[in-house]
């Protein structure tokens, strides 16, 4: 029995010879291996950060004035330019009419639309310019003009299936006006 346990406890190592192998490999195989994952990491070719920072297109985007990304200037002086209907719907009623975001009718369901239909022109477009439940007025834009949420109702509307006119421009007040004063002035110049 003591020959059986001696075989069970002998090891691999058997010479002087293999013990030295044993003990180089033991150190020679991870540093082959620490080798080989330096080369593979740094095997490509890397661009460390900020070295595309000095092309001319990367130094225009910093340099540019904040106020040119995404903002429009207009000329508070101009005569406004009124937009259409599918404009409005575009820019501000289509987050909740083409999703049906907060009980909305989606813009082309015409069963949604009946019975809002069915209260007249009028009231849909006063529903649009005041209000109703969920929805602010205007849409929640208040730079709309009465006319173009009128519009943007006609369009949506057309598209489920009404049938209302589109709304008719009024014609600018303030030439009326000038031409009336000027008329004025002229009248006791006259005399």
């Amino acid at each position: 029995m003591s020959d059986a346990q001696n075989e069970e406890h002998q090891s691999a190592i058997k010479t002087p010879k293999q013990l030295i192998i044993a003990v180089a490999a033991g150190f020679l195989v991870p540093i082959i291996c620490i080798v080989l994952l330096v080369q593979y990491v740094t095997a490509g070719k890397k661009v460390g950060a900020g070295s595309e920072g000095q092309t001319p297109e990367a130094i225009a985007a910093r340099i540019q004035p904040v106020a040119d990304a995404g903002f429009t200037f207009k000329d508070a002086n101009a005569p406004k330019q009124l937009l259409s209907g599918e404009e409005v719907f575009k820019s501000t009623c289509s987050a909740c009419h083409a999703t049906g975001a907060a009980g909305a009718p989606k813009v082309g369901d015409a069963g949604a639309w009946g019975p809002r239909l069915a209260d007249g022109y009028d009231k849909v477009v006063g529903y649009a310019l005041h209000g109703l439940r969920a929805m602010p007025a205007k849409g929640g834009n208040p730079d709309l003009d009465d006319i173009e949420v009128a519009r943007a109702v006609v369009y949506m509307a057309n598209q489920s299936g009404g049938k209302f006119k589109e709304p008719e421009v009024p014609a600018p007040a303030a030439p009326a006006a000038a031409s009336a004063a000027a008329s004025a002035a002229s009248e006791p110049a006259a005399k």
